[in-house]
């Protein structure tokens, strides 16, 4: 049984509840399945983000815990990662599409992160938790899932239950029950006449 932990965010102007709430967790619950209604609609999400063109370079490797792949995927994080993600009742890499007719998609990285904002919030929305990772092999992930040179791994997001906060391990907790924080928003503006 998860223990539920909500730490909503202090800000500084209103924004959704859905945005406010979600957090990256990195403690899954190892022994339930995806939510499968819910990653549709976290993947629907993604497909209708917006995009330069509406070129939708974003592609998808979804990989349920107990399989090949999601097996292959564990195997490519590096450091702390491998620790908690493998818990994660999926992992989804978001891939981007580089370049198109031979032609460089400059913002097809962008793109992608829109995806990927879009299944995070859907996500939390539909009641599961994500955490997207940038540690992780982007060579071995090319090569067991047979990317072409027009098609590059930009992230890994862990996604399913939250897990027993309770049970998991100190330097896990210590991570999970930390205060929230952000940087001011004026030390991010570079202009704001």
């Amino acid at each position: 049984m998860s223990t539920t932990l909500v730490q909503p965010a202090t800000t500084d102007a209103p924004i959704l509840d859905v945005l406010a709430e979600r957090w990256s967790t990195r403690i899954f619950d190892p022994s339930t399945p995806i939510d499968e209604a819910a990653l549709a609609s976290a993947l629907e999400a993604a497909r209708w983000a917006p995009s330069a063109n509406n070129s939708q370079p974003w592609r998808f490797i979804v990989a349920r815990r107990g399989s090949e792949a999601h097996a292959a995927i564990v195997a490519s994080l590096v450091g702390f990662n491998q620790t908690w993600a493998a818990d994660a009742a999926a992992l989804v890499v978001f891939a981007t599409v580089t370049s198109l007719d031979g032609k460089p998609l400059a913002w097809a990285a962008y793109d992608t992160g829109q995806a990927a904002a879009h299944f995070t919030v859907q996500a939390h929305a539909s009641g599961l938790h994500t955490h997207q990772m940038g540690g992780f092999d982007r060579a071995a992930i090319a090569e067991r899932f047979g990317f072409g040179e027009d098609l590059a791994a930009v992230t890994v997001m862990a996604v399913g239950a939250l897990g027993d906060i309770a049970a998991a391990p100190e330097t896990l907790r210590e991570r999970e029950l930390a205060p929230r924080v952000r940087r001011p928003i004026g030390e991010s503006l570079i202009a704001n006449d």
